[in-house]
């Protein structure tokens, strides 16, 4: 089956919501969604780090913003009524396994009931025909098997950050089956799906207690990196290929509604589930340089070892096959933060990144 990329002719003039545009995923989406043509109204809290995404690429010139929190449900609410979006992807989120230990309110009142604005604000409101809910593949009870997840097994999580993900999915489940039902699209017409996505990589990520950010800092200050956590197995993907795979969802869900309701796997191939440790190394081989120090004792605090994602349903359905395998993804990552330390025009150098990741995808 051929790659499906985004259609620009589709998203040319859609006016498009989308929460946490301000963050390292939002800004890449804003980017990406703007070059298509679509008039972008984002809605997040200013940019968390220094340096960051928004601000290296100037995603502000491009796209309406919004600095508010997802939690302050009224402001959602008037910013989604008047800009009456035709789609809206939420992607804002406590995005991080360690600081929901050290404030699981932020993160269960961000995740859960941040979503819950999202949604009470559509449910109200009038014109959206799509909503895409972006959580994590942390959401799903991982048991550290082998056998890859798969969209009906059972959410949970052990931690209060995967576990704020499972609890946003059954949310989004049961305003879709209470409010957006599939039975009764042809009424309503809003359809509502729910996005999984592995460990992403890739330019301007600046978070804190991230692997190649971690990687990076270490790096430009000759230091040696240390690697908490060297024998976890995760999903490794360029951060362009779960968003390609949030806007062809989006897509379908406005051409073709209650068939593509639901939850959706966007995860890389078996070959590209590899170890921290193995990632880490791959990375200092194509920066050339760099010593990794890898932890011999596992951390205090609960993190998954083993998590694989099945995504064989948005392969299938979708046409989302991988574009860029896990070294491709880490030598475009590396050639983001080199061309970042000598002060390249970033926003065109995105850009560029994200049209050759477009002519890589219609070549395979």
């Amino acid at each position: 089956m051929p790659i499906s990329k985004p259609d620009q002719q589709f998203w040319c003039g859609k006016k498009v919501f989308l929460t946490g545009h301000t963050g390292f995923k939002g800004s890449w989406m804003s980017l990406w969604l703007s070059s298509m043509g679509a008039q972008v109204c984002g809605y997040s809290l200013a940019p968390v780090t220094s340096p960051s995404m928004y601000q290296r690429c100037r995603v502000f010139e491009d796209i309406v913003s919004h600095f508010a929190d997802i939690r302050d449900a009224e402001k959602l609410s008037s910013a989604i009524n008047e800009f009456q979006p035709d789609i809206v992807f939420h992607l804002a989120a406590q995005a991080l396994v360690l600081p929901s230990y050290a404030d699981p309110v932020e993160t269960y009142g961000t995740n859960v009931m941040g979503t819950l604005n999202l949604l009470e604000a559509v449910r109200k409101s009038s014109g959206a025909r799509a909503v895409v809910v972006v959580t994590s593949d942390k959401c799903y009870e991982n048991q550290e098997r082998v056998a890859p997840y798969v969209e009906t097994d059972p959410m949970g999580g052990y931690d209060p950050y995967s576990s704020s993900k499972g609890c946003a999915e059954i949310l989004t489940k049961a305003y879709t089956q209470s409010y957006f039902n599939s039975a009764e699209h042809d009424q309503h017409r809003v359809a509502i799906a729910s996005a999984r996505a592995g460990n992403v990589v890739g330019g301007g990520d600046w978070s804190e207690n991230r692997l190649v950010p971690d990687l990076v800092q270490s790096l430009c200050k000759n230091a040696v990196v240390d690697i908490r956590r060297p024998n976890a197995i995760r999903p490794w993907q360029h951060v362009l290929e779960p968003l390609g795979g949030y806007i062809k969802l989006a897509e379908k869900l406005v051409e073709d509604g209650k068939d593509f309701i639901g939850g959706w796997n966007f995860g890389p191939g078996d070959e590209d589930t590899i170890t921290v440790g193995e990632i880490a190394k791959m990375f200092l081989d194509i920066w050339g340089s760099g010593e990794l120090n890898m932890a011999k004792q596992p951390p205090v605090l609960h993190e998954a070892t083993l998590l694989r994602l099945d995504s064989t349903k948005s392969r299938e359905r979708l046409g989302c096959f991988p574009v860029w395998n896990v070294r491709k993804t880490m030598i475009e990552t590396a050639n983001w933060y080199k061309a970042n330390m000598v002060n390249v025009d970033m926003k065109e150098f995105t850009l560029a990144q994200i049209t050759k990741y477009q002519e890589d995808a219609e070549q395979d």
